[in-house]
């Protein structure tokens, strides 16, 4: 539009910089979180929009699809003074919401009577629209596409009023018309389904869908009906040529014709128009004057004659043989070592729906592959290729989801010389994308204790328990190399023991070389995974060892034996997640790595209750919010993720720096994945193969554990012995297995040897001698649960050894000189446990970037934790914020009292699916003799 010139004059110094493939939108209109998707219609709260435009500093919204995103709500918002609303790349921006850079306010809308009627009208008025697809100001006239009134309608001034009815209505003879011809032969003055429109310098465009052609006006016309100059993609006004599109190959695309286009634009010299069936973009070199112009340049296709969806290479039906169209970098070798190519790149598409340009560059939304094609230079050759990828991280790739750098079939664009706006509807939102001349990597933002990503899978165990059942767990790697593991049910076993059967199987390392049938033991466990119990889910998780990419190539399959009860499924063939974006948990202490993130290094005071959000000249903005910051440098930021992240998934981060000649240094957003739990224990810096962990002797007095479990039945007695003392509760119908666990815990604090407390996690008491030092290892304990009536109550209770055991001095590092003891607590530390619980008391004291006080009650992790310690179950006996910290939890583990010795025995606790890193730690088994 003609502003656009003016626009780019000012916003020079900000395109020294460019797009980058993969980067994240700076910010979001029309959703209160990237990934809201509220159905709701309100003057902030969009549908599926498709058509966008900007000019005069205002952003006009066409918030109705053709392509079956819901909700479709039939009106054209207006949103004036558009560069208040979004901020400024190098702003400071106020923390104001949950979301400060989820933006925009409509003042008028345009089509209903007012923001939250939303219906379809069937009778077309001077004020109403139908679907309306498209949307295009040169910031004095308004024109929409109404495509289901088939007509474009135009408003001589901007409106100011909710409805203001048009002025002019072009492709119908009056306002209430809204018919095609019933023979459906077009004329100058008709129009089908249009969905695209545009004005320039005193013309008018219409992408006449439905008729496979664009009308050109030579001036905008003033009264109804009036016929068009010039039409390009059929030889005269008065033909129609409808493609079979059945025969994909042989359309007959030509540089004349097109297929149901929708969108036309120009930069005041060239024009570009969407040819969506014939998957390519077309330009004309100069703005056409004759009717059926040809095109000169063809984008997305290799030639003027072609049309099939991402021609990327052909292949010969009798030798399989693939030769390159537009994808010429081969991706790898058949099985005769004969190129192949991948399915899409840079130089594809797939429907195309806009193009825009700048006079510069171009931008193509290519809606079927769900990306947005930037060509740096607008190509003057057939099938040129995009330099930069917006809405995915590459050109052979197609992810699509609600994440801040994702699209999900975009439909048109608008650009104010700082932003590209991108019509997202089946997100229902815009994105706002943004260059900036510091660029953060892809995943630059890992959690701080973890900066590896592994791949992982899981294997589903249910059905029923029957005796000598077998399950196997096969897994295999790149190469073919693969392990049957196998374990065999026994009469006793449940569910949940026949998964932790199972892993015990995989991470002892034992089974058979499904090559040579030959038994095979690796001593550190299976090569390939760490395999993780999830006995609340009945799920055997197996991790790769390996982070990033590399783990994706593991295999993974589950049988069980003929004729067997229980079951076991494989959720997928091969482990997948290794190397993708981060995900982190709301509260993690993350880091971001970059280049020139910063002009100096600094790190706040770590005694002070609270975390700065301004370090060093540094700020970090997640989703617009201030990040506490914890060190900043040029390299390195750390930093902690908002608490108040509990219902998104998907953010952005982008770094705002003071430089040394105190110019603003802006990053590129990117987008970070929000879990409700990942943990990662921190270790030893500078460690590797093994990694060794930061674990911790967690008692000064020898330690038992008892569990209460099973259910609560009346007159049940539940006991638990100390040396020759017994304390025995009788439960009462009202009770809970946490009042059970109380009782008992008050009983025996009565006990002049050991004391008793609650953990933090799971109904388990901790008891405790009462002297510190090893004396208190003496002290046997063990627990019971009787009925009168049935013999074994139904409550459980259950000691987890038998006598008290290992005290140490607390908080000692575990070390190789002072090792871990079988049976005894250790202490991790780990960040990224989510936001945790404080039971019955102020959940207020979780706040981001405050120390959590010291004295402040034991939290829970709302996400269950789970620990394997040496191969074995570890029980997590707590998790709970550090006081005086930020964002760090204590993690108090109680070791299995079985352990073998090992002075680099393996550590990782796992909520769900998210498995930390692995660190190890040295363990003495006494009683081994070693």
């Amino acid at each position: 539009m003609k502003c656009i010139p003016v626009l780019l004059l000012g916003a020079a110094a900000v395109f020294a910089a460019d797009f980058v493939t993969g980067q994240a939108a700076r910010a979001v209109i029309g959703q209160q979180s990237f990934d809201a998707a509220d159905p709701n219609s309100s003057n902030s709260v969009i549908g599926g929009a498709s058509g966008i435009a900007y000019a005069a500093d205002t952003l006009f919204i066409a918030d109705a699809n053709r392509i079956g995103a819901a909700p479709n709500n039939s009106r054209v918002l207006i949103l004036p003074n558009i560069s208040s609303q979004v901020p400024q790349p190098a702003d400071q921006v106020p923390t104001n919401s949950i979301c400060p850079v989820c933006v925009g306010t409509a003042s008028v809308v345009l089509g209903q009577n007012d923001f939250t009627t939303t219906a379809e009208p069937l009778i077309a008025s001077q004020s109403n629209l139908r679907l309306p697809t498209a949307v295009a100001s040169d910031g004095v006239h308004l024109v929409v596409a109404d495509t289901n009134h088939n007509r474009v309608l135009i408003w001589n001034r901007i409106p100011k009023a909710n409805n203001t009815p048009a002025d002019v209505v072009v492709g119908q003879p009056d306002f209430t018309s809204s018919s095609v011809s019933t023979s459906y032969v077009p004329s100058a003055k008709t129009v089908n389904g249009p969905q695209g429109v545009w004005i320039q310098d005193g013309k008018l465009y219409i992408a006449d869908t439905g008729y496979n052609r664009v009308l050109i006006y030579n001036h905008i016309p003033t009264t109804n009906g009036v016929a068009a100059d010039v039409v390009v993609g059929q030889p005269n006004f008065d033909t129609f040529v409808q493609v079979d599109i059945t025969q994909q190959v042989n359309q007959g695309a030509t540089a004349t014709n097109m297929l149901n286009p929708t969108s036309v634009t120009t930069d005041g010299t060239r024009m570009y128009v969407s040819d969506l069936g014939f998957n390519r973009v077309l330009i004309w070199n100069t703005i056409p004057t004759n009717n059926g112009q040809a095109a000169d340049v063809v984008v997305g296709q290799p030639d003027m004659i072609s049309s099939i969806p991402n021609n990327a290479f052909s292949t010969d039906t009798t030798t399989g043989i693939e030769t390159p169209l537009l994808c010429t970098v081969s991706n790898g070798e058949d099985a005769n070592t004969n190129p192949t190519y991948p399915t899409y790149c840079n130089s594809t598409v797939q429907f195309p729906r806009f193009a825009l340009s700048d006079g510069t560059r171009l931008f193509i939304a290519d809606g079927g592959n769900d990306r947005v094609l930037e060509f740096a230079h607008i190509p003057t050759q057939n099938g040129a290729s995009a330099d930069t990828i917006l809405g995915q991280i590459g050109g052979a790739v197609d992810q699509t989801n609600s994440a801040a750098d994702s699209l999900d079939t975009p439909v048109s664009m608008a650009f104010d010389g700082t932003n590209l706006y991108v019509s997202d509807p089946y997100n229902l939102r815009i994105m706002v994308f943004t260059p900036q001349p510091v660029n953060l990597p892809y995943q630059a933002v890992v959690n701080s204790a973890n900066p590896n990503v592994y791949a992982r899978a899981t294997v589903n165990i249910g059905g029923n328990i029957a005796y000598q059942d077998t399950v196997t767990v096969t897994i295999g790697n790149a190469l073919g190399k693969s392990t049957e593991y196998t374990y065999t049910v026994q009469t006793a076993d449940t569910l949940q023991t026949v998964v932790t059967g199972v892993v015990n199987v995989i991470n002892a390392g034992v089974g058979i070389d499904t090559v040579s049938s030959v038994s095979v033991t690796y001593p550190g466990g299976d090569p390939n995974v760490i395999a993780i119990a999830d006995t609340s889910d009945d799920q055997v998780i197996l991790q790769a060892r390996v982070a990033g990419f590399q783990g994706n190539q593991v295999t993974d399959s589950a049988t069980t034996s003929a004729g067997a009860q229980i079951t076991a499924t494989a959720t997928s063939s091969f482990l997948s997640g290794g190397g993708n974006a981060a995900s982190v948990a709301p509260g993690t202490i993350v880091s971001i790595i970059g280049s020139n993130l910063a002009a100096t290094t600094a790190s706040a005071d770590l005694t002070q209750p609270s975390l700065p959000t301004d370090l060093g000249g540094v700020e970090v903005y997640f989703n617009g919010i201030r990040s506490p910051l914890v060190m900043v440098s040029p390299t390195q930021i750390n930093a902690q993720i908002p608490w108040e992240f509990t219902d998104t998934t998907s953010i952005n981060a982008y770094v705002r720096a003071v430089m040394s000649d105190g110019s603003i240094s802006v990053t590129t957003p990117v987008a970070v994945s929000i879990v409700g739990a990942n943990p990662a224990i921190f270790q030893q810096p500078g460690t590797a193969n093994p990694v060794i962990g930061l674990v911790y002797h967690g008692n000064s007095h020898a330690v038992g554990v008892v569990s209460v479990d099973g259910s609560i039945v009346a007159n049940d007695v539940a006991t638990i012995t100390i040396l020759d003392n017994t304390y025995s509760y009788t439960v009462q119908a009202t009770d809970t297995l946490d009042t059970v666990r109380e009782a008992l815990i008050a009983l025996i604090n009565q006990d002049p040897l050991v004391t008793a407390t609650p953990a933090g996690v799971f109904d388990r008491i901790i008891l405790q001698a009462r002297q510190a030092g090893p004396d208190g290892n003496s002290i046997t304990y063990g627990g019971t649960s009787t009925n009168g009536s049935t013999g074994t109550g139904s409550v459980i209770v259950t000691a987890f050894g038998n006598n008290l055991c290992c005290a140490n001095i607390q908080g000692a590092p575990v070390t190789q000189d002072n090792p871990a003891i079988p049976g005894e607590t250790i202490i991790v530390y780990a960040t990224g446990a989510g936001l945790p619980v404080i039971t019955g008391g102020n959940q207020s004291l979780v706040a981001t970037g405050q120390a959590y006080p010291v004295g402040g009650p034991i939290t829970a992790p709302a996400n269950a934790m789970n620990s394997i310690a040496g191969g074995s179950t570890a029980d997590v006996l707590q998790c709970t914020l550090k006081p005086g910290s930020v964002g760090l939890f204590e993690v108090l583990l109680h070791l299995n009292s079985g352990l073998a010795t090992n002075l680099y025995a393996s550590l990782t606790i796992a909520q769900g699916f998210f498995v930390s890193n692995e660190v190890t730690f040295p363990v003495f088994n006494p009683a081994a003799g070693q």
